[in-house]
């Protein structure tokens, strides 16, 4: 495979540097991974948390596939990786704390900060934000290696990384409420659905308006 057919988004926008130091090479990744994690937690930050489930509804899953669209896989990963270490060990970097099935709706846009510093396994959507890893390696792979960001599959490939966070995200918070898996479905998919579609769509029309820009740029160069 030639090297341009493995291009990912972020290094079109920021070529790899051309040197013997793999330190260098090295930073560079850590930055965009960086980068990534950072744009999640301000995402987390955009949520609505309604009455009936622990979980609210954030911006956190059009972050995520957009940066295993932009990163590829390990990358990608590894962004959300340094996203749950920050929630855990740096700043409150999830999505603002939850009231509890019996809350009252809230709404918050970013300003002021909100966001909880907690260890995952103390959160009842912790397997969301694990989720989150597994998800973001899925696209990264998909569009990495079979460009997936940049063809007509990018809306299945968006749909298969959103689907597959849910899969620890239902199974945690199952475990973590001592509730059924159809009580867990309740609480933590079907609230979702609607919001989820809108957001894989976004991040599906995102990835290729951004290669179409990139390469017109590029080609005008």
């Amino acid at each position: 495979m030639q090297q341009t057919e493995a291009l990912t988004l972020a290094d079109a926008v920021f070529p790899r540097i051309r040197s013997d130091s793999r330190a260098a090479i090295l930073a560079q990744d850590f930055a965009l991974m960086i980068g990534f994690a950072m744009f999640t937690a301000i995402c987390a930050q955009i949520a609505v948390q309604t009455p009936w489930s622990p979980v609210p509804v954030t911006m956190q899953t059009f972050a995520v596939l957009v940066a295993g669209g932009s990163l590829g896989l390990w990358r990608g990963a590894g962004s959300m990786v340094i996203y749950m270490l920050m929630g855990m060990f740096v700043f409150s970097a999830f999505a603002p704390g939850d009231p509890g099935v019996s809350g009252d709706w809230d709404v918050h846009f970013i300003l002021p900060w909100s966001g909880t510093r907690e260890f995952v396994w103390d959160l009842a959507s912790g397997g969301y934000i694990v989720g989150f890893i597994l998800s973001a390696a899925l696209v990264g792979f998909l569009c990495e290696r079979w460009q997936w960001d940049r063809k007509p599959w990018v809306h299945f490939g968006m749909f298969l990384g959103n689907a597959v966070l849910y899969v620890p995200g239902i199974l945690w918070l199952a475990y973590d409420l001592d509730i059924s898996l159809s009580k867990s479905l309740e609480f933590g998919l079907y609230p979702f659905i609607v919001g989820d579609l809108m957001k894989l769509g976004l991040a599906s029309l995102t990835l290729p308006v951004a290669w179409s820009v990139v390469s017109r740029y590029r080609g005008n160069r």
